[in-house]
């Protein structure tokens, strides 16, 4: 049996690169950079919210829990160590705050870079808490940096606010 003609295999090829530039041109249309940013926004966001109702019995008071945990149970991991949080109650309070907080202006989309870097932080202390977290912890603090980087997206109030006359254009751009 004889193998098919040069143009016979160009043709098949050029039938199969086609196929394929239609196949990532589909994926580009799924994967949209904003769709992403606000994807990556979330996902930071979930983890650190749920942590943080749970220190909480209502507005601005932190469970016993919370502040048990960073008296008798939480450890900074240095050298030398493991070492006891200073003021406990402070690093609980602070740390409710933030997992509060800085979740929801990630999922808003608002003052974005900061939130992030806040979370970033944050993730440095659990990994210094928790150390054999460090799979998840690298997970969050690569989230952090890709969203520090490319910023939120246009799904964003920064993004919204960067188009309003008179504000930065750089945000607009960078968003």
């Amino acid at each position: 049996m004889k193998a098919g003609t040069r143009e016979e295999r160009s043709g098949v090829v050029d039938q199969l690169m086609t196929l394929f530039d239609q196949g990532v041109g589909i994926i580009r249309w799924i994967a949209q950079p904003s769709l992403a940013q606000f994807m990556l926004r979330l996902a930071l966001a979930v983890p650190f919210w749920k942590s943080g109702i749970l220190k909480w019995n209502g507005f601005l008071q932190l469970n016993d829990t919370a502040i048990y945990l960073f008296t008798e149970e939480f450890k900074l991991h240095l050298p030398g160590g493991p070492y006891d949080f200073p003021a406990p109650a402070a690093m609980a309070f602070l740390s409710g705050c933030g997992e509060i907080i800085f979740p929801v202006l990630l999922v808003l989309g608002f003052g974005t870079r900061f939130a992030a870097l806040g979370l970033l932080f944050m993730t440095c202390i659990v990994e210094l808490t928790v150390p054999d977290g460090w799979p998840i912890h690298l997970t969050w603090a690569a989230m952090a940096l890709g969203i520090m980087a490319w910023g939120p997206g246009r799904l964003s109030v920064d993004y919204a606010l960067g188009r309003l006359p008179g504000l930065c254009a750089s945000n607009a751009s960078n968003a």
